[in-house]
């Protein structure tokens, strides 16, 4: 039966070929006008503006004084890939490092807790749940430094109520910040417990893209909780775990607040906590060595983009996209 002419755009030409449609029956893009890249240009315009001011320019700014020495009195001077060579012979760096390694690894351990916690509370008929998921996100909106306050006070080894209540069971609390042994210990459970509520909403929000039948037709093939969430749970939230694992690398490596206020500069446990961007204010702003503390900074710039890059790589082996 021949094509009917009338709703088939193809045409055949007297050799039998079949003619592609009309060039006329195509979606054709219009053309921007004036206008609409005028709108486009209002739109992006400040976004572009304060980016290039307060990110661009900075770290540009950086990386070009990390090649100067700063003077005592102000001004620096050109000194080449001097503070780069000190930096590989820096024990404190290396310390510093060895630290934020330390404090990225508890980072890690907020991931699979916060996915826990999310898939109970991501189940429906529980009592309180509302409240619950209050409770867990109320870290995430308050201030790193009203958290480390807080922290500050519960560490207290006189009148805080983590010791008070290790006294109540017969246990002597040490002295959680200004113990060498156990300040890195304290400070990186403060980070993990903060960053935690933000993992939960993340998780919950990857659990209801999971589609519920997968679960009833394991339930049917006699899979219990624990199957059901290490078959169906951990492999579909792949993606979402490795999407938090990249953020919580990148904060853990950025730690600041936290030591700042919690263990300060006169605190005996000092080199004991201190991470690379805490020894970067140390010389950038309390020693004015800019130029060495340039250079930390776009050392820990690299670690960053570095540890990103290595991620993504890997992540092709155990994230599973649909």
């Amino acid at each position: 039966m021949a094509p009917n002419t009338m709703t088939d755009p193809t045409r055949r030409t007297r050799a039998g070929r079949v003619r592609p449609p009309a060039a006329a029956s195509l979606p054709t893009r219009r053309p921007m006008r004036r206008s609409d890249a005028g709108w486009a240009l209002l739109l992006v315009g400040p976004a572009t503006v304060g980016l290039s001011l307060f990110y661009l320019w900075p770290a540009l700014e950086t990386f070009y004084e990390s090649f100067t020495t700063s003077g005592p009195f102000g001004g620096h001077t050109w000194s080449g890939l001097h503070n780069y060579a000190t930096l590989l012979h820096d024990t404190e760096l290396r310390g510093a490092l060895l630290n934020t390694v330390w404090y990225t690894l508890f980072g890690l351990l907020g991931v699979p807790v916060s996915l826990v916690l999310a898939t109970l509370l991501a189940k429906p008929g529980r009592r309180f749940v509302a409240g619950y998921r209050v409770l867990m996100f109320l870290p995430a909106v308050t201030m790193p430094a009203a958290i480390a306050i807080v922290w500050k006070w519960l560490y207290h080894h006189d009148y805080g109520l983590i010791n008070l209540g290790l006294g109540k069971l017969g246990v002597q609390g040490p002295y959680w910040v200004s113990d060498p042994h156990t300040a890195l210990i304290a400070v990186a459970i403060v980070g993990m417990w903060a960053g935690i509520g933000y993992g939960v909403i993340i998780m919950m929000a990857g659990l209801e893209g999971i589609p519920p039948h997968y679960y009833e037709a394991a339930k049917m093939d006699g899979a219990g909780p624990l199957r059901r969430f290490f078959s169906i749970t951990i492999p579909l939230m792949s993606p979402t775990i490795f999407f938090m694992t990249v953020l919580s690398v990148i904060a853990s490596l950025q730690t600041f607040d936290l030591i700042y206020v919690l263990i300060g500069s006169s605190n005996p446990s000092l080199p004991q906590t201190r991470t690379v961007l805490y020894l970067f204010y140390e010389h950038a702003f309390t020693q004015n060595d800019r130029g060495y503390g340039s250079a930390i900074a776009f050392s820990l710039v690299v670690l960053v983009i570095a540890v990103t890059a290595v991620q993504f790589k890997l992540q092709k082996r155990w994230v599973h996209y649909e």
